[in-house]
């Protein structure tokens, strides 16, 4: 029988961004490799989507999200209930590996197949929890900075979500420094793996560099042959930290040496904001060319616009700025957060995250110089270690380790970990117990309180 693996997301819709992007690309090796791969994300209705031979997506009617409503969300009310979508999903897939990329509503499930409390459930799959994001960046981006949010989010990580998990993966040094932390003390020993996202070299390259796509892109900035094309590509959201690029494009508006125009391709809550904002500071400077639906089409803006700028230093990886580097498009981004994982002042223009520096950063980086040409030549031979062929077959050959690893105890069969958890001494240690024993009394409860009211 070839492996299983059932992977749980909130992190997706039409125009969604590098989470979804990744697991469709976990999608296409999985066909290619013959690993049976079924995806479960929220949708409008209850669905079921056939993708290959060997690949499903099944989608469970859900909400809008709370706090940005391009989202919906899929709450435990919704798969801890017996005989709710999710539980049918499981116990008809029967899952070697299940894998959750959430930290607010779908992380709890790790729980309760770990423990054994969906009694539906009549098996026990390895239980991977994959980290795409840092729980403080997003809530002091959605909550704002309220007292003590430092230390729940720490404690959040530490006992409700660390735990709930035989294994965690986090997609940047950056992201996993959040599981660091919440490693320590830890009553059952886990591993954690570093795997970096990936980029599609088949679509994103200089190759595709024209006089026409070029002229078109001219047109739709409403520029002339000599202007500076600075192009920027993602979700317009709050987590973006897009104030610095907008305030940016203001800021060049009075360069006297250079005309230099913005294109935003991407959709989110947010464009109305700045399009409002660009008609008051930068007017006729920033074209909103809204999402675009065609990777193709988004190739061609790539490798015909000057400067890639990401404004965000909380990134947790950053497909779209290494998209950049494998078009042939010089980069400018912050020197922290998860772009730092592959953009270095080798490859692209790393400075901090002000105006002044991104500005001066911009300005060197669309100069022809041979110092120029150096950084995008490093950055394409950077690209070449992030293909997604090889990335996504990294995933499937690891989830497959974790899963013979689990079937047989054998322990060699399993790559180094970046790091493991220790275990709790003292007072640690008679805490963790409490709240373990805690949270599995509170999730019979529910499960308990849930089947009564079906009946």
């Amino acid at each position: 029988m070839p492996l299983t693996t059932l992977h749980l997301t909130n992190s997706w819709h039409e125009t969604s961004g590098g989470i979804a992007t990744f697991y469709r690309a976990l999608i296409s090796a999985a066909n290619r490799r013959g690993h049976r791969i079924r995806l479960v994300v929220p949708g409008e209705n209850d669905g079921v989507e056939y993708v290959g031979d060997f690949a499903k997506i099944y989608y469970v009617k859900a909400p809008r999200a709370r706090f940005n409503r391009d989202y919906r969300t899929i709450y435990p009310s919704q798969y801890l209930a017996p005989g709710s979508r999710v539980q049918r999903i499981l116990a008809a897939e029967r899952p070697d590996l299940v894998e959750v990329c959430d930290k607010y509503t779908l992380n709890y499930l790790g729980a309760l197949l770990r423990k054994g409390l969906l009694p539906a459930i009549d098996f026990r799959p390895v239980v991977v929890g994959l980290t795409c994001e840092r729980m403080d960046d997003n809530f002091r981006t959605y909550v704002g900075r309220v007292p003590f949010a430092r230390a729940f989010c720490a404690a959040y990580m530490k006992w409700v979500y660390f735990p709930f998990f035989d294994h965690h993966v986090a997609n940047s040094e950056y992201t996993a420094g959040e599981l660091r932390a919440a490693s320590h003390g830890q009553m059952v020993s886990r591993s954690i793996w570093i795997a970096p996202m990936g980029v599609d070299l088949e679509r994103f390259s200089p190759r595709r560099r024209s006089p026409v796509a070029r002229g078109r892109l001219l047109e739709r900035a409403g520029a002339h042959r000599d202007s500076v094309l600075i192009l920027y590509a993602g979700r317009l959201a709050p987590e973006k930290h897009l104030s610095l690029l907008f305030e940016l494009i203001a800021r060049l508006r009075g360069s006297a040496s250079r005309d230099y125009r913005l294109l935003v391709a991407g959709n989110g809550i947010e464009r109305g904001r700045w399009e409002a904002y660009c008609a008051k500071h930068a007017p006729g400077r920033a074209a909103f060319l809204g999402h675009i639906k065609s990777v193709e089409e988004l190739a061609d803006i790539f490798a015909n616009a000057d400067v890639f700028v990401h404004p965000n230093p909380h990134e947790p990886f950053g497909i779209a700025p290494l998209e950049a580097m494998a078009s042939g498009l010089p980069l400018v981004a912050p020197d922290r957060g998860g772009v730092t994982s592959y953009a270095n002042a080798d490859n692209a223009w790393v400075v901090p995250p002000t105006v002044g520096n991104f500005a001066e950063a911009v300005a060197r980086a669309v100069e022809d110089t041979p110092e120029r040409n150096r950084r995008v030549g490093n950055a394409l031979r950077t690209s070449e270690n992030y293909r997604w062929e090889r990335v996504a077959a990294s995933f499937l050959e690891l989830y497959a380790d974790l899963a013979v690893h689990s079937a047989c105890g054998l322990g060699s069969a399993l790559p180094a970990p970046a790091f493991s958890s220790t275990p709790p001494t003292g007072l640690q240690l008679a805490l963790s117990r409490g709240v373990s024993r805690g949270a599995e009394k509170a999730f019979q409860l529910a499960s308990g309180f849930l089947s009564r009211a079906q009946r």
